[in-house]
């Protein structure tokens, strides 16, 4: 058996499960989820349309799908990414773009890919706090990971500084989600200038996971991605440069598990190669869906200002309730929390979760569940991850429990 099975922690939601575990809300009150980061706003029904034709459908089961994808599907995702990211025509061609199952799967499978099982020394960087697959995929591939502490006083950015010389050197990917998640900092092209002055100097992969970058708050100012910084340094081969990109956020597609990877032509060669035995092929009828997603902006749109009224809706209502600022991008709050000061001197955010569903309903997820203590101190301590998912008067419904809680706790503080 591999090893790093053994090294695996928990997922946050069977964490989350068991502290909730026994806990009845008031009957009166519609529970409200907001721990999980599951859009729920309408798929493009033009994609639904394009699922559900019988004839495509037949052929496409009909079919063993190509791993490596559809020209059409390449070739969209390509156009998207030059479009949105004002990338020069001529550097990105179809075949730098591999179609995925979702992201998520291919995230773990890039560890897979990159990092020799013979390098004992092996170190995969990631954000703290993170997606806890780029942790799994490190610990099954045989790496170390390395956690580079995000805090407040960079902005939510990871902090470079803090990572030590000897891992750098030994770093051989660099998981970055940009815009974060749960902070929801957006990096710019000099963040990502340094961070590829690194990967330069110590010859490591960044997979950099811009699944939130079309959720963003300013539309005036949409985040920089990983590949644009790449262009606008005049480094046209991408080199060392990885993006992931996905429908799931973007296009209110999450049971599609439909994305894509891109960038340096030589590691998506390699990752096909990869792919070709991992047997991850995207049905036929997905991948001509997802086509159609890419080439369609206006639901996009739609979907960002619905998420900007949520988050002009609720903010009021919790400022001066809880610590809470508007993100970059995406659809999470990262605030901090009143409490008492548990035994590790961090206030205790379990204790506040599981009390805040008892008393309201309202689902919110611990911020340790996202993150790990180092020796710097734990990122996610005194802090829960709320996802502003459910209907506009659900999440507004829920920031007035949420209001309500807060202020009782303290009367009777």
């Amino acid at each position: 058996m591999n090893r790093g099975l053994d090294r695996l922690h928990p997922y946050p939601f069977q964490r989350l499960n068991a502290l909730v575990e026994g806990v009845a809300p008031p009957p009166e009150l519609e529970p409200i989820p907001l721990s999980i980061g599951e859009p729920r706003h309408a798929p493009p029904a033009d994609v639904i349309a394009a699922l559900s034709d019988p004839e495509a459908l037949a052929a496409s089961l009909g079919r063993y799908p190509p791993t490596l994808g559809t020209p059409e599907l390449k070739t969209a995702a390509r156009d998207w990414l030059v479009r949105r990211f004002r990338l020069p025509e001529d550097s990105l061609a179809p075949s730098q773009v591999l179609p995925v199952t979702g992201t998520r799967e291919a995230l773990f499978a890039l560890a897979q890919a990159f990092v020799d099982a013979r390098d004992r020394d092996a170190r995969v960087l990631m954000p703290n706090p993170f997606y806890q697959i780029y942790e799994g995929a490190a610990l099954l591939a045989g790496a170390e990971p390395v956690y580079v502490p995000c805090p407040e006083h960079t902005g939510w950015l990871a902090d470079l500084d803090a990572v030590a010389e000897r891992d750098w050197a030994r770093c051989r990917l660099f998981y970055l989600c940009a815009p974060g998640n749960p902070c929801g900092a957006a990096m710019t092209v000099e963040d990502w200038r340094r961070l590829i002055e690194l990967a330069d100097a110590h010859d490591f992969v960044i997979a950099a996971d811009e699944c939130y970058s079309e959720i963003h708050l300013d539309e005036a100012r949409p985040p920089v991605g990983l590949l644009q910084a790449c262009a606008e340094l005049g480094r046209h081969d991408y080199a060392r440069c990885i993006v992931l990109h996905s429908l799931s956020k973007r296009s209110n597609l999450p049971g599609l598990r439909s994305g894509f990877v891109a960038g340096d032509a030589a590691a998506i060669e390699r990752f096909g190669a990869y792919r070709t035995y991992h047997g991850c092929g995207m049905p036929l009828h997905v991948q001509a869906a997802s086509t159609l997603a890419w080439n369609d902006e206006t639901h996009v749109k739609a979907n960002r200002a619905a998420y900007r009224e949520k988050f002009d809706a609720v903010l009021p209502i919790l400022e001066g309730v809880l610590d809470v600022q508007r993100p970059d991008a995406g659809f999470f709050l990262w605030p901090a929390v009143p409490g008492e000061v548990a035994a590790d001197g961090q206030v205790d955010e379990e204790r506040f979760v599981r009390e805040l569903y008892a008393a309201s309903g309202v689902l919110a997820l611990p911020g340790r569940y996202l993150s790990r203590p180092t020796p710097a101190g734990d990122p996610g301590a005194g802090r829960i991850r709320l996802a502003l998912v459910a209907p506009l008067e659900a999440c507004v419904e829920a920031a007035e429990r949420i209001r309500d809680f807060v202020h009782g706790a303290r009367s009777h503080g």
